[in-house]
């Protein structure tokens, strides 16, 4: 593929991609805080499909020697920076694909949001690599080491070339590690429905037995004011 045909590609999926989050209203963020703070799902379904979709089409590329997938070393600093990463998210509202639509749609916190992302990430990579972690850059090999707390590579590529067994293969079994999450989320959900059903008709049950029809009501009142006269 030529450069210009990649350029080509990379716009019309970036744009497709771009739409579907704008319209869907879609956001990472939203997708763990919900289901974690408001037990609701739509999001949270929503990004499971897709890594489910991406873990088959990654790994399939990668089992015919096709892709470019990336090499790094997972350690200290990959957990660090996610968890810094997750706490910039919580505190913008929104994770970097819908930071990148509010953007687009004249949202200038977002902006904001977008632009000191790339900031604080180059100021993080280069402070801890040369400041607070020295080693880190001469450790950084792929071979694990746990004197500079490097894990080695980790990813579907890296398995693949050492146990020779082909990458799909991994992605299958995490597809279908999440497929049971989504399964399992359905199920909740298909429970809570169905549970404010039968409390509200529990209730209506309670509420009438407890109380008699308005006329019956006003009978029975008519009927005590007469024994008193009487």
């Amino acid at each position: 593929m030529t450069p210009v045909a990649e350029c080509l590609a990379a716009f019309v999926f970036g744009t497709t991609v771009g739409l579907l989050v704008q319209r869907s209203r879609y956001c990472n963020v939203a997708a763990l805080r919900d289901a974690m703070l408001f037990k609701t799902y739509r999001n949270t379904k929503a990004m499971l499909v897709a890594m489910m979709i991406l873990t088959l089409g990654f790994t399939a590329f990668i089992s015919i020697g096709a892709g470019k997938p990336m090499r790094f070393d997972v350690g200290l600093n990959t957990f660090m920076g996610l968890f810094l990463f997750g706490i910039g998210m919580v505190l913008a509202g929104a994770c970097t694909v819908s930071t990148w639509v509010k953007a687009g749609e004249g949202n200038i916190g977002a902006f904001w949001a977008l632009l000191f992302t790339f900031v604080g990430m180059f100021l993080f990579s280069l402070f801890w690599s040369f400041v607070y972690w020295p080693p880190a850059p001469g450790t950084m090999t792929g071979v694990p080491n746990l004197a500079g707390l490097q894990l080695g590579f980790a990813n579907a590529a890296t398995l693949q070339s050492k146990t020779g067994i082909p990458a799909i293969v991994f992605g299958l079994v995490q597809t279908v590690a999440l497929l049971g999450i989504y399964r399992a989320i359905l199920k909740r959900e298909r429970m809570g429905a169905k549970a404010p059903q039968g409390r509200e008709d529990g209730a209506c049950e309670a509420w009438s037995a407890a109380d008699p029809p308005a006329d019956t009501a006003r009978g029975n009142v008519a009927q005590v004011m007469v024994d008193q006269s009487a």
